[in-house]
């Protein structure tokens, strides 16, 4: 890494993410999942308890809705695996150990909040969704990159904007104030966790500006959200994208690109060959993702239109 070893370089960062650490927790919000749970509307599930067995038309949320709940719980559910990630890029010592054990208890909750307003208000499936579980948690979750802090840095700089974009959406897809509130809250959480690592990286791009540059790119040319290990992922996705929960165009728009202008990659000056290299194919694919989210739009619209007139006849 161009005279940085990894140790070397979470040693020279350390004091910037003690920094970051102490903003968070003077940020965050103490806050309870179990308030937000609208819990005089349960009721015994069929099995052991001889309750009500789950029906489609219990559900007050539609197909869509579904879907994206079930997506953002089942990304939620892996956080063993993001740990897993984290923990061996920063370690267990000082500022990074506890940022790790912070931010692991702070995901924590989002999974567990969900999963109880999914199952309190009989939104979803509950032995689809447990087999589901099942079934991404076994195969779990793990980086395309090297698990180094600049990788996975960068990446969840992008991936915890995405999340927050995510839930906030599909909360207020779902048209239940409840369950808007809820993924409100959560999304306060993502954001302050993206902040942490954006900050992170700003600072590396000061201390190791090529080698910063090119793990960006890395990130951004190949970025996975982390629940695209789950069953059926990409029909699920384009569903959610054809909704406007989350699409190519707020991908560009609302995550890499204003990301990338709060870094100012645009504007770095001092890039060796390589880094210059890196910055140009990050411009190339940036302006590539933008004609295709123009394309996608375009599709989505001449979809819509096409709907609407099979409605209207």
């Amino acid at each position: 890494m161009a005279g940085w070893t990894q140790n070397q370089l979470l040693h020279e960062l350390e004091p910037v993410a003690e920094v970051e650490l102490e903003r968070h927790l003077k940020a965050a919000k103490e806050w309870m999942p179990h308030e937000y749970i609208p819990w005089t509307e349960g009721r015994n599930f069929d099995g052991i308890l001889d309750g009500m067995p789950w029906d489609v038309t219990q559900s007050k949320v539609s197909e869509t809705a579904r879907t994206a709940l079930v997506v953002n719980l089942l990304t939620e559910d892996n956080l063993p695996s993001y740990h897993r990630e984290i923990y061996q890029s920063f370690g267990a010592d000082g500022a990074w150990g506890t940022w790790v054990g912070r931010w692991t208890a702070e995901e924590g909750r989002h999974g567990m909040a969900i999963r109880d307003y999914l199952l309190t208000t009989r939104a979803v499936d509950p032995v689809a969704l447990e087999r589901e579980r099942m079934v991404h948690m076994t195969t779990g979750f793990e980086s395309t990159f090297d698990v180094d802090m600049l990788h996975t840095v960068a990446y969840v700089s992008f991936q915890e904007l995405a999340t927050r974009i995510s839930h906030r959406n599909t909360g207020k897809f779902t048209d239940d104030p409840f369950c808007e509130q809820l993924l409100a809250r959560i999304a306060v959480d993502e954001n302050l966790h993206m902040v942490f690592y954006r900050n992170l990286l700003g600072k590396a791009f000061e201390l190791a500006p090529n080698e910063t540059m090119k793990a960006v790119w890395d990130v951004v040319s190949d970025f996975q959200m982390p629940g695209s290990t789950i069953e059926g992922f990409t029909r699920r996705s384009v569903q959610i994208a054809m909704a406007g929960i989350y699409d190519l165009r707020i991908h560009h728009d609302e995550v890499l690109a204003p990301v990338l202008k709060k870094w100012g990659v645009w504007d770095l000056e001092g890039l060796d060959d390589e880094g210059e290299k890196a910055r140009a194919s990050l411009s190339d694919f940036m302006a590539g993702l933008d004609k295709n989210a123009a394309r996608f739009e375009q599709k989505r619209e001449a979809w819509r239109a096409r709907q609407a007139s099979r409605a209207a006849g």
